[in-house]
């Protein structure tokens, strides 16, 4: 049973900064795919930064204020995220999966089989 951890989620004003963590299987570092999306109630779950190896991707909402980088000695996936806005606010969860992601796929949370059990981020204005 592969299991993801995340932590570092909480309550934040508009404009602040908040830095998640995600604990990784050591197994997932060679060849995986992880990435961090985001829910909020009544909606569907979104991608917002994914990475393969060195490459990374961002959704249009998250380019340019959060940051993916992950950890290889510590076996940990962050996500920095920087001048936050109400928009923000959700539960996040980090992912991974084994298979090829593409631009089509790559924000699809159809495409990720493995998932945490999500940390919660509070922006208020």
């Amino acid at each position: 049973q592969v299991q993801l951890s995340e932590s570092g989620g909480g309550s934040v004003q508009a404009g602040g900064s908040l830095r998640l963590s995600c604990a990784v299987p050591g197994h997932m570092y060679s060849g995986w795919y992880l990435g961090w999306f985001r829910q909020v109630p009544g909606k569907e779950r979104e991608g917002v930064a994914t990475m393969f190896s060195d490459s990374t991707f961002y959704s249009d909402s998250a380019k340019g204020r959060f940051i993916i980088s992950r950890d290889s000695t510590k076996k940990t996936l962050f996500l920095q995220m920087t001048s936050l806005q109400s928009d923000d606010t959700g539960t996040y969860y980090c992912a991974a999966d084994s298979r090829p992601k593409y631009a089509t796929t790559r924000f699809d949370p159809q495409q990720w089989n493995y998932w945490g059990q999500g940390t919660q981020v509070t922006v208020s204005s």
